[in-house]
C-alpha cells in the first residue's frame, strides 16, 4: 500500500473517529436530560463502537492507528520508520480537526469554539497515563499473539476506560488537541492540553517498553 494511501486512510478514520466521539458527546447531553452517568454510558458505547468499526474497515490500508500515541509505539519499537510516523502523526491531527468540525456542522454548532472545559489535575494527568499505558498493552499484546482479536479488545478497553478513569479516557494526543476546538461538552481548555499530552506519550513510552519486554521474555521461554 503506498504512503499516501496510508496516510489518507489515517486522516479519513481520525476524522471519522472524532465525529463519532464528539458527535455522540453532543447527543448524549442533549438527550440524558441532565443525567450524567446515561451521557457518559451513551458516548461511552458510540466511542467504542464507532472505533471498532473504524479499526476493521481500515486496518489493512494503514494499521487504523488513528492515534499518534499508538503511531510512536510503532515506531519506537521499530514497526514502522520514523519519517512515516511523523506523517501518520501530521495526518491524524489534522483529520481530527476535521471531524470535530463535521460533528459541529451535523449539530448546529460553530465550526470551531474554544472549550472553555477544565479538564487539569494530578488525577487526570495520572488517568490519561493510565489509559494510554493500557490502550498500548492491548494492542502489543493482541497484535502479536491474537491480532484477529485486536480491534475487538481495543474497543472494550475503551469502552471500559470511560468509566474507570477520571479523565474518562481520551488516550489519544490528536483526539485531545482536536476536542480544545469544540466548545461543547466533549471539550477541553487548551491550557489543559500540555499536561494531557505529556501523561498519554509518557504512557504510550513505558508501555511501549515494558510489554515488548515482557512478550520477548514470554517467547523465549
Amino acid at each position: 500500500m503506498t504512503l499516501s494511501r496510508r496516510l489518507a486512510a489515517e486522516a479519513l478514520g481520525s476524522a471519522l473517529l472524532l465525529a463519532v466521539v464528539v458527535g455522540s458527546g453532543i447527543m448524549a447531553g442533549r438527550l440524558a436530560g441532565g443525567h450524567a452517568a446515561l451521557a457518559l454510558l451513551a458516548n461511552a458505547m458510540a466511542s467504542a463502537t464507532g472505533l471498532l468499526a473504524l479499526i476493521l474497515a481500515f486496518s489493512a490500508i494503514s494499521g487504523a492507528h488513528f492515534n499518534p500515541a499508538v503511531t510512536l509505539s510503532e515506531a519506537w519499537q521499530g514497526s514502522m520508520r520514523w519519517r512515516a510516523a511523523a506523517q501518520y502523526m501530521a495526518a491524524q491531527v489534522l483529520g481530527a480537526f476535521a471531524g470535530v468540525a463535521a460533528a459541529h456542522a451535523m449539530f448546529g454548532e460553530p465550526v470551531f469554539a474554544a472549550s472553555t472545559l477544565a479538564r487539569t489535575g494530578a488525577a487526570f494527568w495520572w488517568s490519561e497515563f493510565i489509559a494510554t499505558f493500557g490502550l498500548i498493552g492491548v494492542i502489543i499484546g493482541c497484535t502479536r499473539y491474537r491480532p484477529a482479536a485486536t480491534p475487538f479488545a481495543v474497543a472494550v478497553y475503551i469502552m471500559s476506560a470511560y468509566w474507570f478513569t477520571a479523565s474518562s479516557s481520551f488516550a489519544n494526543p490528536a483526539l485531545t488537541l482536536a476536542r480544545a476546538a469544540s466548545g461543547t461538552v466533549a471539550g477541553i481548555r487548551l491550557q489543559d492540553v500540555t499536561g494531557y499530552v505529556a501523561a498519554q506519550l509518557a504512557g504510550a513510552l513505558a508501555a511501549s517498553f515494558v510489554f515488548s519486554w515482557l512478550y520477548r521474555v514470554q517467547a523465549e521461554s
